[in-house]
């Protein structure tokens, strides 16, 4: 099976408009903000038009400068916007608005597997990370430190 890449903006109409109709949509997810639940190598995932958010689900939303971002909720605002942060991350995002979101992974592909995002391990992966958020650069930076003391050696 032959294969193309584009960029999300090159097929953003098509894309709403499959979600629109009730359809699904699946594309590879680039950059490492969301390290390490989504990798860049090959995962993929499967979006749905999403209802209304909850907390620690994955949406795919439209930044107003015209950024495509797949981020994690970390908190549902009384106003009904949302405060989103990639795993990968420690700064919150705040007031993501309703009508800048695409749609919400449903399901991730990894390996040829694909696993729900309703599982109970993964919810319990996705609930522990978002706890340690404020430590994570802590952990990240001390890991990233002592694996370069290690290649020296």
């Amino acid at each position: 099976m032959q294969t193309k890449s584009v960029k999300l903006a090159e097929i953003y109409g098509v894309m709403k408009e499959m979600l629109d109709k009730g359809g699904t949509v699946d594309f590879n997810p680039r950059g490492t903000s969301m390290l390490p639940t989504l990798h860049n190598d090959g995962d993929r995932v499967i979006l749905k038009k999403f209802t209304k958010l909850k907390k620690y689900d994955l949406p795919l939303y439209l930044r107003d400068n015209g950024q495509f971002v797949l981020h994690r909720v970390h908190k549902v605002n009384k106003d009904g916007t949302y405060n989103m942060c990639g795993d990968n991350q420690w700064h919150i995002e705040k007031n993501v608005r309703s009508d800048q979101i695409i749609g919400t992974v449903v399901k991730i592909n990894r390996g040829g597997k694909t696993f729900s995002t309703n599982n109970p391990i993964y919810r319990l992966y996705v609930l522990f990370w978002v706890k340690i958020r404020p430590l994570r650069h802590i952990f990240i930076g001390g890991t990233k430190k002592v694996l370069k003391c290690l290649n020296k050696k």
